[in-house]
């Protein structure tokens, strides 16, 4: 330690992690040291000690590191809805542990009652799921709605797309609460940016326009199927009246003029990335 400032290594011992750990985390952009040497080498401070508390305090309760950087700096009306999102998340995981073991006492039941077929087991899974799945679904929406989102999903995505999607397990409530949360944030504050006039090209405008290309992706991992179904999907919502709109209950308004605003940003943000892409080669 030197004038109040840590050396990598110090640092790692002081805080219990390792130096790959500080390396990764300035990297990614969640702590980056508040000084460097003359030679080049990080110097942290005991303000950095704290943040990197903060830090793993919210990957203990559970946090993803992109939600950490949002979180940081947040003030603790914000944090304390965040707690609330997470709680809720693991109280549903809870649940859907609670599903599986469900599901095991079920198929260990018709086993001892002889030698069941997999489709025997595969029924009763399925069954479970399904129950699980319209619990929650039935909060938000009315039968009507729900016909509704099953014939825009049927319309929309493709056999092969659906079933891709249906592998990856029920959307559950703690899903459709985070994906609330998240497309709130990108909305309001395309809203903000909107009304101050900001440049969507500019550096907010564009960290709006990343946030919403990761959510996108976050979605439909890439997978081009996915990809033209969710289009599709909000093609055809949109077509329908605003009283029809099944998701209008769950998905956070936006303005026209935020509306716009990110467009714009969208369209800088895919060029740029092309052209990146284009540099690399």
């Amino acid at each position: 330690m030197e004038n109040g400032l840590y050396h990598t290594g110090q640092f790692a011992r002081k805080a219990s992690v390792s130096r790959r750990t500080l390396r990764y985390y300035d990297a990614v952009g969640v702590l980056s040291p508040s000084h460097y040497s003359d030679s080049g080498y990080r110097l942290y401070t005991d303000k950095d000690l704290r943040t990197l508390q903060c830090v793993l305090a919210l990957k203990f309760l559970g946090f993803s590191l992109e939600e950490v950087k949002q979180y940081l700096g947040r003030g603790p009306v914000q944090f304390t809805k965040a707690l609330a999102q997470q709680k809720a998340m693991l109280l549903d995981r809870k649940r859907q542990i609670d599903t599986i073991l469900k599901a095991i006492a079920h198929t260990e039941s018709l086993l001892t009652t002889g030698q069941p077929g997999w489709e025997a087991i595969v029924g009763v899974i399925e069954g479970i799921q399904m129950e699980q799945k319209q619990n929650w679904v039935d909060k938000y929406f009315e039968p009507e709605q729900v016909q509704m989102l099953d014939k825009l999903n049927r319309d929309s995505y493709s056999e092969e797309a659906r079933e891709k999607l249906k592998q990856r397990g029920p959307w559950t409530e703690a899903d459709q609460e985070r994906a609330s949360q998240q497309w709130a944030h990108v909305y309001s504050e395309s809203d903000r940016l909107a009304a101050a006039g900001a440049d969507p090209a500019g550096e907010e405008g564009q960290a709006v326009a990343r946030l919403k290309s990761d959510l996108l992706m976050s979605f439909t991992q890439g997978d081009p199927q996915i990809t033209e179904g969710l289009k599709k999907f909000w093609e055809n919502m949109r077509a329908l009246p605003a009283d029809q709109q099944p998701l209008a209950k769950v998905m956070p308004p936006i303005s026209p003029e935020g509306s716009a605003f990110l467009e714009q940003a969208m369209a800088i943000y895919k060029e740029r990335s092309i052209s990146n892409s284009s540099e690399d080669w």
